[in-house]
């Protein structure tokens, strides 16, 4: 069964208050589901959004409404998580924990968080979710070294456009995932491209070949639904068609759309 790797579900029954910056409508499960039956995915990865901070009911919940045999979630966490509260989100589908600090702006979480959290997480089998940039990874190169789970990168690891594979990031996530300690996500396409939506992101297209070239056995692919950061949405089964364009062989997009999840995430059937 296909896996959307990154999704986020937005629902205004687990907020505290109605007025929200940066709350989606109309991007609740049911939504998703739409979407869902288009691209003809069966299995999701719920990521825990920024307007809930630390509070993953909505992605739990998610993961209930959606089954759990085919759903799976990624939380947002702090340090003073008790264990009571990681078996609890271990048993409702969190198979791992997110760090967003591309930006400080609206950051739940801090660099300092990682290295705590990672060794509590580890326990559980979870890996650390990373939407660093490529100079954030550089800085950082020593304490993922030192991290003991596995680690998941957003976003193609958001190396820049005009460096590609010559960034000093590609090689110390490259040497992480030949290591089988680290996974790369193919989405969010937008978040580097000049090309955009109205050329197809193409300039992206030869870091995702070059990704799908050197690791296919370390790469999931995610939708990003619902594309907040887009003010003109992409079509999701245009964005999977991608996929198609940077892994033209079959038999390695069935490895990142199926094998490579259910690995990662644990599925089981």
């Amino acid at each position: 069964m296909k896996c959307d790797s990154h999704i986020h579900i937005y629902d205004r029954a687990f907020l505290t208050h109605d007025d929200v910056p940066g709350f989606v409508d109309n991007a609740d499960v049911d939504a998703y589901r739409t979407v869902q039956a288009r691209m003809g995915t069966q299995r999701v990865v719920v990521v825990t959004p920024r307007v809930y901070g630390t509070d993953n009911a909505v992605t739990v919940d998610a993961i209930r409404r959606l089954g759990i045999d085919n759903a799976r979630g990624i939380a947002v966490l702090h340090p003073d998580v008790t264990d009571a509260e990681l078996d609890a989100l271990d048993k409702g589908g969190i198979r791992g924990i997110r760090f967003t600090l591309y930006t400080a702006k609206h950051a739940a979480v801090g660099f300092e968080m990682v290295e705590p959290l990672a060794h509590r997480v580890a326990e559980l089998g979870w890996h650390v979710q990373l939407h660093w940039t490529a100079e954030q990874v550089v800085e950082h190169r020593a304490m993922l070294q030192r991290l003991p789970c596995t680690m998941v990168f957003d976003h193609r690891a958001r190396l820049p456009l005009q460096q590609g594979v010559n960034h000093e990031a590609y090689s110390i996530v490259r040497n992480l995932a030949d290591a089988g300690r680290a996974w790369i996500k193919l989405s969010g396409p937008y978040l580097d491209s000049t090309a955009g939506l109205a050329g197809c992101y193409a300039d992206i297209a030869p870091m995702a070949r070059a990704w799908v070239d050197a690791v296919p056995e370390r790469l999931v692919w995610g939708s990003d639904w619902p594309h907040v950061t887009e003010t003109h949405k992409p079509d999701d089964v245009m964005l999977l068609d991608l996929l198609s364009d940077w892994a033209e062989d079959e038999a390695i997009r069935d490895r990142i759309l199926v094998t490579n999840p259910a690995t990662l995430y644990g599925f089981t059937n």
